[in-house]
C-alpha cells in the first residue's frame, strides 16, 4: 500500500481549510461541495461552531488563511444545515471572495470505514495553543462506533480544532475521513488524563450545495433555528475499499 507523505497530504488540504469565528467562538472548517457552474459552495464544520450564531441570527466570519483573504456572512448571506447528534454542520454560500478550490477533497464510497489501527491526520486552529496558526494533528484509529457513524483516534483535539478536516493518506491519494468534533478526556480518576478524539462522517453534505441555485434558494430548506444544544437527525460515514471494511 503506498501512502502520500504527511507533509505532502498537508498541503494538499491546506487549501480547502477556513477558519470559522463568531461573536462567541471560534472553530475549523473545510470546503465540502462546490457547484461548478455556480457560486454556491458548502463548507463543513462542526455544529457547536455555528449552532449559537445561527439561533440568534448572528454573523459568521470565515478567513482563508492560505490566502488571507477573509468575508463576513450574515444571516441573509448563508444557509446553515445541522446535524446534532453528530455535532456537525455546512454553511452554504455564495462565493465570490474567497480563493478556495474548484473541487473538494474526494470522499469515501458509501457503506465502508476505515479499519482500526489506520493513522490519520486532522488540520485546525487550537486558539487556546496557537491563535490564529492552522496546525496538523494525526493519530491512530482506535475504535469505530457503527452505531454512530464516528470514529475514536489516539490523539489530541483542543478548542478551535473543532470542524476539521481529518483525513486519510494512504492509496497513494488523499481522501476525507471526516469532521473533527470533540475530544473525551479520560477523567476516571478524577483528574483529567489524556482520552480520544472523536471524528463524524460528512458525507452527505457533498451533494448539498449542488441541490440549489442561490442563497436564498437554500435559505428556504435550511435547518430551523433551535437552541444550540438540541440534536436533530446523524450522518452516515463511509470510507476506501483499501485498508477498509464493509459495514453490515
Amino acid at each position: 500500500m503506498d501512502y502520500v507523505e504527511w507533509v505532502e497530504a498537508v498541503e494538499t488540504v491546506e487549501p480547502h481549510v477556513v477558519r470559522i469565528m463568531t461573536p462567541q467562538c471560534s472553530g475549523t472548517g473545510f470546503l465540502v461541495s462546490h457547484f461548478e457552474n455556480s457560486l454556491i459552495c458548502a463548507i463543513a464544520t462542526a455544529a457547536h461552531v455555528v449552532s449559537h450564531a445561527q439561533y440568534w441570527e448572528q454573523p459568521i466570519r470565515i478567513e482563508h488563511k492560505k490566502s488571507g483573504k477573509t468575508i463576513l456572512l450574515r444571516s441573509a448571506d448563508r444557509a446553515i444545515f445541522l446535524h446534532a447528534v453528530n455535532d456537525t454542520a455546512a454553511i452554504v454560500f455564495a462565493n465570490v471572495e474567497l480563493p478556495l478550490p474548484d473541487k473538494p477533497l474526494d470522499l469515501p464510497p458509501e457503506n465502508r470505514s476505515l479499519k482500526v489501527g489506520n493513522e490519520i491526520g486532522w488540520l485546525g486552529f487550537p486558539d487556546a495553543v496557537a491563535h490564529g496558526d492552522l496546525c496538523f494533528f494525526s493519530g491512530r484509529v482506535s475504535a469505530y462506533r457503527e452505531k454512530q457513524f464516528e470514529y475514536l483516534v489516539d490523539g489530541v483535539a483542543i478548542n478551535g480544532v473543532s470542524g476539521g478536516p481529518a483525513f486519510w493518506n494512504g492509496a497513494s491519494r488523499v481522501t476525507l475521513v471526516g469532521v473533527m468534533r470533540a475530544y473525551i478526556a479520560n477523567r476516571a480518576t478524577g483528574e483529567t488524563l489524556p482520552g480520544l478524539s472523536v471524528v463524524t462522517n460528512v458525507d452527505k453534505f457533498h451533494e448539498l450545495s449542488k441541490l440549489f441555485k442561490s442563497v436564498d434558494e437554500a435559505k428556504e430548506k435550511e435547518s430551523p433555528p433551535k437552541p444550540p444544544n438540541t440534536k436533530p437527525e446523524s450522518s452516515n460515514p463511509a470510507l476506501n475499499r483499501t485498508h477498509l471494511k464493509r459495514r453490515r
